[in-house]
């Protein structure tokens, strides 16, 4: 059955040409196949960089404009004063210390994001190692070391992703759910793509961004015409 449902789905459009953005959106809807659960709509981008060269490392984060389709949990580290902050904006857990015990000796990560003040890396960092492998570790370069803990707690649950490009130079992430309309998944990826473009290293050579492929999570991708992102690459 799901053989057909696919088969259909590929039907829809044509795989050969590269849509807008505008199009792209348009016709993913109709590329998913189950009926029973709402199917996240992933990108996944090719980055002409080398990230095994420091310089060419593409790393952030983008406030989806209309948002995730997915609540993230979030834990803030922070001190007194600044885990009240947090928890007005509507983190999901704010402390220090016991925090960070509580993830070192009971393996407590029911949490997707964590947030951490300056003044609190030092003994995040003690905890590195079992965050690291997880990808919770946080990092000034994604927004998630910062003493702004309201912007961050704020943005974060209104659906900001992050983002790091792979061995391979391919940026993969989340930009809503199959249920979005057409607008909301056009709004989301050209903020993710509007981003890229800010973020091309110095010294990447050739085209930088090179292809686009957007898919629901057992769909087949549909591919993006890159053209404008790579003329505003280029200026």
């Amino acid at each position: 059955m799901a053989g057909k449902k696919y088969k259909k789905a590929i039907e829809s459009f044509d795989k050969t040409r590269k849509y807008s953005v505008t199009e792209a959106c348009q016709i993913l809807p109709r590329t998913k196949i189950s009926s029973k659960w709402d199917e996240t709509v992933d990108v996944s981008v090719r980055l002409g960089v080398n990230p095994k060269y420091a310089d060419q490392m593409v790393r952030g984060s983008v406030v989806m404009p209309s948002g995730t389709g997915k609540t993230k949990r979030v834990l803030v580290i922070a001190k007194p004063d600044k885990a009240r902050e947090a928890l007005d904006a509507g983190a999901d857990y704010a402390g220090s210390d016991e925090y960070i015990k509580k993830i070192a000796e009971e393996n407590w990560f029911e949490f997707d994001t964590l947030v951490a003040t300056p003044d609190m890396m030092v003994q995040v960092g003690k905890i590195g190692r079992v965050l690291g492998p997880r990808g919770l570790m946080p990092n000034p370069k994604v927004g998630t070391v910062t003493a702004d803990v309201r912007k961050a707690v704020t943005e974060l649950k209104a659906g900001r992703v992050e983002f790091r490009v792979e061995k391979a130079g391919i940026i993969q992430t989340p930009i809503g759910k199959a249920s979005f309309k057409p607008e909301q998944l056009q709004a989301n990826l050209n903020a993710l793509l509007e981003v890229l473009v800010k973020l091309k290293p110095a010294t990447a050579k050739g085209t930088y961004m090179k292809s686009v492929t957007i898919s629901t999570t057992h769909g087949p991708g549909v591919k993006v015409d890159t053209t404008p992102f790579t003329a505003a690459a280029a200026d």
